[in-house]
């Protein structure tokens, strides 16, 4: 037999088998006592969902939640019961979180932020680096262009400080720091940080009161303390909510050396091949550097990060 027909020959018997085993997948009869799906009369499979069960309590950053109100209860079983149910996308964050949080932990504890505000930045960015908004905030905190050098990030056409996990998160910290000291508790920190802090005190000066949970506020910023403390309950808990991520399946930290610049770089692909890597990972590493080239100023300099040789 010619090899060409041979091929064809394993090609059309392959396809064949495939559709033989689909279909016994589709006509097969489960057993709704063994399953956790109801079964309908012509055999077909109706998958049960089910509503997450709240916590007994919470806390954000040690300040308690008060789940005995009826409204605030139901403001985070919606957040739970929406998030808890994005299982490919919780998965990612929890694969992402083994690259970033090391990072993120520990410059918000060098800061003196409490833990809990990773859940911020998830609910900002899922932990997405290259994160922008329709709006032009970028990467993890999602600082905006003309915010962002007001809490000290370096934001140009060659560098853009926002993708860069570390000065973000030192950036984000000043912001909850000057919101703690504004508003007293690190629950009023955390919903500022969605409707600005001049947002958040036009609303308890209308209002006349000054805690998160007697204000009322557009439904994004509603919604949003609700959303980080129902991402806090699901990844802390990731088994009791089907999210099954066996040890080592999280993305590792990059291994990796860094090189101080200190002059300019006309071309950072040269730049890049002279230090034994491509340019694409030069990107990958310092993705915080926005365009081919480096402007370095007098008395300037930079830390790039590479590959591990």
């Amino acid at each position: 037999m010619k090899p060409q027909l041979r091929s064809a020959l394993y090609l059309s018997v392959g396809i064949l088998l495939g559709a033989l085993v689909v279909t016994g997948i589709a006509l097969k009869k489960i057993d709704p006592k063994t399953t956790a799906v109801e079964v309908s009369p012509d055999g077909r499979p109706q998958y049960k969902w089910y509503v997450p069960v709240l916590p007994g309590s919470i806390d954000f950053s040690g300040e308690a939640v008060p789940l005995d109100r009826w409204d605030v209860k139901e403001k985070l079983d919606r957040e739970v019961l929406v998030n808890s149910y994005l299982h490919g996308s919780q998965l990612y964050v929890l694969k992402l979180a083994g690259r970033y949080f090391p990072v993120i932990e520990e410059r918000l504890k060098a800061n003196g932020i409490p833990e809990d505000f990773k859940y911020v930045c998830i609910a900002e960015s899922s932990l997405q680096q290259n994160a922008l908004s329709p709006v032009g905030a970028a990467s993890f905190w999602q600082f905006m262009k003309e915010t962002g050098p007001a809490y000290g990030l370096e934001i140009n056409d060659e560098v853009d400080e926002r993708f860069n996990a570390q000065k973000a998160t030192d950036a984000a910290s000043k912001y909850f720091k000057t919101a703690y000291s504004k508003f007293g508790t690190w629950t009023a920190a955390a919903a500022s940080y969605n409707c600005g802090m001049a947002g958040f005190q036009n609303q308890v000066d209308f209002q006349g009161a000054s805690n998160y949970y007697d204000l009322i506020f557009p439904d994004e910023t509603n919604r949003y303390l609700y959303r980080i403390l129902a991402l806090k309950f699901i990844l802390s808990h990731p088994k009791n909510f089907g999210l099954l991520l066996d040890e080592g399946e999280e993305y590792q930290p990059l291994k990796s050396r860094t090189i101080t610049v200190e002059k300019t770089v006309d071309n950072l692909a040269d730049f890049a091949r002279e230090n034994n890597t491509t340019y694409k990972m030069l990107k990958i590493y310092n993705p915080w550097l926005r365009a081919h080239k480096l402007t370095v100023k007098a008395g300037k300099k930079y830390e790039i990060v590479l590959p591990l040789r």
